[in-house]
């Protein structure tokens, strides 16, 4: 067991999944990765209050909608309990509030159960090092909640980055959660060229991944979600 106040090398990790086939593609992921440890798996709630409170660990990848109630109580119980480690939300859910109590309770991410593995572990990654992945729905709830209270409209008009019409392309693709492949199918270009312009985008609007990015440009009005 690692002292306080020391990390283990490996990236400590409890994951919470009622969906056994999904646990299991979850777990698979993150047992090839490795970066990663995978401490406990739970399929309810009550396992998951169990595992914070017996477990030493970094991260808790969490559901939401459990059998046995909501993944927001575990993340309140590890804000209370072990206030070094993080959490992200892995669901199906958007609506509007549940993302906001997410949130609120502590979520570091919220990515929808769509991602793929790489962007799993790149999602972990950002939110180890301080950042907050978002999926890019959910950015949209965010940014559309953020306007209704006039917290974007309030601020000054920031100079906008110019894009060229072939990032403006992509930068939608992303907004609409397209991947590289389809990108490049669908704008007719080779699957290598999509994250150089990709990276483009990322420098002009001074974001660190897609979801960052689908924000700032909403922000900045380069877009409208």
């Amino acid at each position: 067991m690692a002292s306080e106040g020391h990390r283990s090398e490996r990236l400590r990790i409890v994951l919470v999944e009622d969906d056994e086939p999904i646990r299991r593609r979850l777990a698979a992921i993150l047992a090839a990765w490795q970066g990663a440890a995978l401490v406990a798996e739970c399929g309810t709630l009550a396992e998951a209050l169990q595992a914070i409170k017996a477990k030493e660990f970094d991260l808790l990848v969490t559901d939401l909608k459990l059998p046995d109630g909501n993944g927001i109580e575990a993340i309140r119980l590890l804000r209370q309990t072990r206030p070094d480690a993080e959490a992200m939300v892995i669901s199906v859910m958007t609506d509007e509030r549940i993302v906001l109590d997410a949130i609120e309770a502590g979520a570091a991410g919220y990515l929808l159960k769509d991602a793929d593995s790489i962007d799993l572990i790149e999602a972990i990654t950002d939110v180890m090092a301080g950042r907050s992945p978002i999926s890019s729905r959910i950015a949209r709830v965010l940014v559309r909640r953020l306007s209704e209270r006039g917290d974007i409209a309030a601020e000054p008009a920031p100079d906008k980055p110019h894009l060229t019409p072939r990032e403006m392309d992509i930068l939608w693709g992303i907004a609409k959660g397209f991947t590289y492949a389809e990108l490049a199918e669908r704008l007719n270009m080779s699957r290598q060229t999509v994250p150089v312009h990709i990276r483009n985008i990322y420098r002009k609007l001074q974001a660190s991944n897609r979801s960052e990015a689908v924000f700032e440009a909403t922000r900045l009005g380069l877009i409208r979600l």
